[in-house]
């Protein structure tokens, strides 16, 4: 089966067969390698998950990057905390965009002004940041796709700089995707970009895989430089998940696609 831990071991091991480094996005900017693995963490839902995908890496000597949103379905500091003792990299997975906007009912208005939309996201990004570094020191960002929103969290960086606040990368922004090819297992495959809305990036290398297996079979075609971009509520151990997040998701990229991508 796929998306089990099982499978994500496995996928693991045959990247530690190919001679990769493993770094965590920090790490790479401030000492890139030219043969390396990042492999990204977007903690949307079901921290556990996390924890057990953080576990199976530091078995295997791997520190990889867990970027949490700063809602109750993610943001557990127990959880954070014992990921970061792994010694793996803490961000902060922003979404104030959306945030904002939920919170005002007048901003829903096709007339409101989107510099003010901006200050508040500015805002807001800043105290959640503040919030997450309470709990593990933050290096690096990155926008979380907020797929239902008619707005792109990462306009904040149309007016304001996340560097002014010390922070050193956001990958949507500070990584070349010409240099990376990116794997990303949104839609619960790895060739999910028609249902994907805003996990995207403009890259020459091109892939079809399907099931990770493919991946596996394939990897002596992947390029030097990867970065895969993982969701760990979706990698279970037990059948029971296991099953009810293949159905779940299956309904997910039908709404997905037919009301904001096709729709886009």
């Amino acid at each position: 089966m796929d998306f089990t831990l099982k499978t994500y071991t496995e996928l693991l091991k045959a990247l530690k067969e190919r001679d990769y480094l493993f770094q965590t996005y920090k790490d790479f900017i401030l000492n890139p390698t030219e043969r390396v693995v990042i492999m990204r963490h977007d903690v949307d839902l079901l921290p556990g998950n996390s924890l057990a995908t953080a576990q199976i890496e530091s078995s295997l000597g791997i520190h990889g990057t867990y970027y949490f949103r700063i809602v109750p379905e993610s943001f557990d500091t127990d959880i954070i905390k014992k990921i970061a003792n792994l010694g793996h990299e803490i961000g902060y997975h922003y979404e104030d965009v959306d945030l904002v906007v939920k919170q005002n009912s007048d901003m829903k208005s096709k007339n409101v002004e989107i510099d003010k939309i901006k200050d508040l996201a500015y805002k807001s990004f800043c105290n959640n940041l503040e919030k997450v570094q309470r709990v593990s020191n933050v290096s690096t960002v990155c926008m979380h796709g907020s797929p239902r929103s008619e707005y792109d969290n990462k306009i904040i960086w149309q007016k304001y700089d996340y560097k002014k606040l010390g922070i050193i990368g956001e990958p949507y922004f500070d990584l070349d995707f010409n240099q990376f090819g990116y794997l990303t297992d949104t839609g619960r495959r790895w060739n999910g970009s028609k249902v994907s809305v805003r996990d995207k990036v403009d890259s020459k290398f091109n892939f079809d895989f399907r099931k990770t297996s493919d991946i596996i079979n394939d990897i002596e075609k992947l390029p030097d430089k990867i970065m895969f971009t993982i969701h760990p509520q979706r990698w279970h151990r037990r059948y029971l998940p296991w099953f009810k997040e293949i159905i779940f998701q299956n309904i997910k990229n039908t709404i997905k696609k037919y009301y904001f991508v096709d729709k886009k």
